[in-house]
């Protein structure tokens, strides 16, 4: 955690204080703090990406099979936003249908820089051309996305226990559940949750469990699946091995859609090496 990191957490280190927390409790916690990029369409930082805008896709890349959401001009993002091994420029695009029901892979695309790129048919993905698909469309954010460097502390206190019923603190954290509470009720006026966030940690609405966690099962299997033993890169069960790549608050942009929110993930293995076609994408709604 770099020094600035702590300063701006000093306030929620003297609230976990106050309310009774050990204080080594609180400085074991303050370890997990990881850098993010809050991406709003407001504030004054540089611009790093947009919402919506035209499809631009390489010649090889088929259609995506659903709407298309933001890019981030990974040129314009820099390095110590996050800690996660980004490519150092291009531009990832992020895909995703606010579905309850759905989740998983192509949601993201990576275009390196000077490739070459055609506009394609944002409704491509819809062939059928149900109104309510375009109409929902309708509704997705458009505009440009500013950065606004920030930090990010777990959203969740728990892991699974022995049932589905279960759960417990993290290990190591026998206070979790109360600091990953207490963020929650003082983040706002540290590092304020935003449209879309690169980096850092998942959040929901109604949150007890890691999203990435809940997220990891599903995308090992559909790895597996797509590529049925026609690749030699790893695919881990371990969670360790997992990192956010992106939130999507969607409940802050799209009508009908208030309590959802997009999580898309990845094997840290396979972002270092560009794999972009094993990220994951998980949906979360609570209606």
């Amino acid at each position: 955690m770099t020094p600035e990191m702590r300063d701006r957490l000093s306030p929620f280190r003297d609230a976990a204080i106050e309310q009774g927390i050990p204080a080594e409790d609180v400085e074991r916690w303050l370890t997990t703090a990881r850098p993010c990029a809050t991406l709003t369409r407001d504030g004054d930082g540089p611009v790093v990406g947009r919402f919506g805008g035209p499809l631009l896709l390489p010649a090889d890349v088929p259609d995506p099979d659903r709407p298309f959401v933001a890019s981030v001009d990974l040129t314009a993002l820099p390095a110590d936003a996050t800690d996660l091994p980004l490519p150092p420029d291009g531009e990832l695009l992020f895909f995703a249908f606010p579905e309850t029901d759905y989740g998983g892979l192509g949601g993201v695309v990576y275009v390196p820089v000077g490739t070459a790129v055609t506009e394609r048919d944002k409704l491509a993905w819809d062939p059928v051309g149900w109104a309510e698909n375009e109409a929902m469309m309708e509704e997705f954010p458009q505009g440009p996305l500013r950065l606004k460097a920030d930090v990010s502390l777990p959203c969740h206190g728990s892991v699974g226990g022995p049932s589905l019923v279960l759960s417990e603190p993290i290990p190591s954290h026998p206070r979790s559940e109360e600091l990953a509470g207490l963020w929650e009720d003082i983040r706002d006026g540290i590092a304020p949750a935003g449209p879309l966030q690169i980096g850092g940690y998942a959040d929901e609405e109604a949150i007890d469990l890691d999203p990435v966690a809940s997220a990891v099962p599903w995308a090992v299997k559909a790895i597996k699946a797509a590529e049925a033993g026609r690749s030699d890169a790893p695919v881990s069960e371990d969670v360790a091995d997992w990192v956010l790549l992106a939130d999507w608050q969607t409940g802050m942009d799209v009508q009908g859609w208030e309590s959802a929110t997009v999580h898309w993930v990845i094997q840290r293995e396979d972002l270092a090496a560009r794999r972009f076609h094993r990220a994951f994408t998980s949906i979360f709604w609570n209606p």
